[in-house]
């Protein structure tokens, strides 16, 4: 899978199971390029989300709600994930 079909499919997964005022997912794979750990066909995404049902969420349960929703995507394709709740 390329970087592009990831971003859409973590986008519109999200959105279908969040209240979501706006959200902007950024590759960031180039930050794990050397690492020892990193696997072609593994990404780095960082996920800016604006959304008041994740931000009146406890960090964790808004954090597993949304492991959840990507359980697929973790496992298969993203190498390491960051989250940010507006």
């Amino acid at each position: 899978m390329n970087i592009n079909n990831l971003i859409s499919i973590v986008k519109k997964k999200l959105i279908d199971q969040i209240e979501i005022e706006n959200i902007q997912i950024e590759d960031k794979t180039f930050l794990h390029k050397n690492h020892i750990g990193n696997q072609k066909g593994k990404y780095h995404l960082k996920l800016i989300i604006f959304s008041e049902e994740l931000k009146n969420m406890k960090k964790i349960d808004s954090t597993k709600k949304i492991y959840k929703i990507l359980d697929i995507e973790l496992k298969e394709y993203i190498h390491s994930i960051q989250i940010l709740i507006s």
